[in-house]
């Protein structure tokens, strides 16, 4: 499924915001896609989309396969290389996840928040299929992923009350969806300095996760995540709690 924002057509929108519709319309879901359904995601004319597309290819923003499909260019990968979340963020981070994995033999996460969103931005995978909600980019939900919890128990209170107060989706039948089980459960997580997730968000899916706090303030979160409904995960707390203290006290003294 697509989970792109489908703009409705207007034909008003400066340059920049049409350019920027059409580039918001890929997903990991659907990476490739044809003029038709890009202008449909998009919401702007058909013939909008080919001339803008058509310049987005020639400066790299945008490929072009002999089908005629587009995907996202080269020239984004190079940019988003330059971000503070990748070239700085993973690269100080990755000798701790690399350690993490070494000692849980599972798959180890990276993810920071965005709005409402965690997002994955390193995954480290052993030797089981990940799903395509876990691949590096994909975002998930706060209230029902280790890493998301995690970020959420720890961003300022103003914040988590304006997500307690949204309608918040089921996607399993474990889901935390009441505002004051989902605020008990935030406050554990703050009180033991880790989180659960057994099965809120993928059937199967269960997670133990850990705040990256940079002078107090949380930048991120450490997860491990098993699919195949492991039941003894919070064996590997102590590795994660070592990976994203380590991390974090690295950061500040990068930082500072």
């Amino acid at each position: 499924m697509n989970n792109a924002v489908v703009y409705p057509k207007n034909t008003s929108k400066s340059v920049t915001a049409r350019a920027l519709a059409v580039l918001g319309a890929f997903t990991v879901a659907e990476p490739s896609l044809t003029l038709s359904h890009l202008a449909r995601i998009a919401g702007l004319p058909i013939a909008t989309v080919f001339r803008l597309a058509a310049e987005l290819e020639e400066g790299g923003f945008l490929d072009r396969d002999d089908a005629g499909r587009y995907s996202l260019g080269v020239k984004l990968w190079e940019m988003g290389l330059l971000t503070p979340v990748h070239g700085h963020l993973r690269e100080i981070a990755m000798p701790f996840l690399l350690n993490l994995q070494y000692d849980c033999r599972e798959i180890v996460q990276l993810a920071v928040r965005d709005g409402v969103d965690a997002i994955y931005v390193e995954k480290l995978t052993s030797e089981e299929s990940v799903p395509v909600q876990s691949r590096i980019g994909a975002r998930i939900p706060l209230h029902a992923t280790g890493v998301g919890k995690t970020l959420l128990a720890y961003s300022p209170e103003s914040f988590i009350e304006v997500v307690l107060e949204m309608q918040l989706p089921r996607y399993t039948e474990d889901t935390l969806t009441n505002k004051r089980a989902l605020a008990k459960d935030l406050a554990a997580i703050k009180a033991q300095g880790f989180a659960r997730s057994h099965q809120e968000y993928l059937m199967g899916s269960t997670s133990v996760a850990a705040p990256v706090l940079v002078n107090g303030v949380i930048r991120a979160s450490i997860g491990i995540v098993n699919y195949t409904a492991r039941e003894d995960l919070d064996t590997c707390v102590p590795a994660l709690l070592h990976a994203a203290t380590g991390l974090g006290k690295r950061l500040e003294e990068i930082e500072s």
